[in-house]
């Protein structure tokens, strides 16, 4: 045994612990708006304590281990721990990448350990609806983010004629919409289009159908529930899927469904996680995300249902090509791309 190795190993080990651990402060950290109420300006603990109306002994501790982590900066001179402006931007504003809601994914998905760890010895699946409700709250507020930031300023002009077609008026689908965002966000930026988006779980349309009604889009926003294989209308001039396809046990179902749904001129927007063909091009850290949120989340969704495919995470786009092909579209590019996910432009 090479000593050097064992101990860059261990270090590894440490650093992963560390990080691992760390995931339940950063979802304190969002929880209590502390955060948020540290990007107002340096503070002591103490002086933490007045502004944020909690235990100052805790606060000592979770600003000390960000400090370590990274997450916030410490000036010993003064004792205060402050936020830069980019950890801000990425830890604290709405308007940001809300990193603290990828942790909350991981805490709620980590909650169904006991049931994937059966799944490995039975086959069996666990279906999206049976994990913990910071699964569904925390893939939306972290994936709205991207959406936000990508969708209407970049993905929609990407595709040939789509821009002009929802401007003018068009018929729109958002299939596995989940709590809507996706959806939410179309209508917003076309006012003349209309958004149908489908789920099969039942307690995230609630949440869809509720938003739509806050935000005034109700009459332009429709939810209903149904899986991607069976969702309604037709004609549509663009059907949408975010991040979701990997996850169904039949994707090929969907796809055809999608490829009957569409008008003749309609274009199908498939959003996938960023992935490489040959596994080996996806071992790095982003990789070791996906493959992660896979084993826990997208597998076990796909085992649960039937179809009998499980791609996974980091399906890379030959195996999402064979789908779309196979389903009878004969027109497949990637339109765009971004750190996290690939963007395809999918006609008959």
């Amino acid at each position: 045994m090479d000593r050097e190795k064992v101990n860059e190993f261990l270090g590894r080990v440490v650093a992963d612990m560390a990080a691992t651990e760390a995931a339940g402060s950063v979802v304190v950290g969002q929880r209590l708006g502390l955060y948020r109420a540290l990007a107002q300006g340096p503070a002591t603990p103490e002086e933490f304590a007045e502004r944020t109306g909690c235990h100052p002994r805790y606060l000592t501790e979770w600003l000390r281990g960000q400090a370590a982590g990274g997450y916030v900066g410490y000036e010993p001179e003064t004792g205060r721990f402050s936020l830069s402006e980019e950890q801000a931007f990425c830890l604290a504003d709405p308007d940001g990448p809300n990193v603290p809601a990828a942790f909350l994914i991981a805490l709620g998905m980590l909650r169904s350990e006991p049931r994937i760890t059966e799944a490995f010895r039975t086959g069996a699946g666990v279906g999206w609806h049976e994990h913990d409700e910071d699964v569904f709250v925390g893939c939306d507020a972290f994936f709205r983010a991207g959406y936000a930031a990508e969708l209407i300023p970049h993905w929609i002009p990407a595709l040939e004629g789509v821009d002009a077609k929802l401007t003018a008026g068009a018929r729109a689908a958002d299939v596995g919409c989940g709590l809507g965002s996706s959806s939410l966000l179309l209508a917003k930026a076309y006012p003349r289009t209309t958004v149908l988006g489908s789920d099969y779980h039942a307690e995230s349309i609630a949440l869809a159908r509720k938003r739509a009604a806050e935000a005034g889009l109700a009459d332009r926003v429709g939810f209903e529930v149904a899986g991607a294989q069976d969702f309604s209308g037709t004609d549509f001039d663009l059907v949408a899927m975010f991040d979701c396809l990997h996850d169904m046990g039949d994707p090929l179902g969907a796809a055809r469904r999608v490829r009957g749904a569409l008008a003749a001129d309609g274009t199908w927007l498939l959003v996938e996680p960023l992935a490489a063909d040959r596994v080996e091009e996806n071992l790095h850290p982003l990789g070791r995300l996906y493959y992660s949120a896979s084993t826990f989340l997208c597998v076990p969704s796909a085992l649960s249902q039937p179809g009998g495919y499980a791609l996974g995470a980091q399906a890379g786009s030959a195996a999402i090509r064979e789908v779309v092909t196979e389903a009878g579209f004969t027109r497949f590019r990637e339109a765009a791309r971004t750190p996290f996910n690939m963007v395809y432009e999918v006609r008959p």
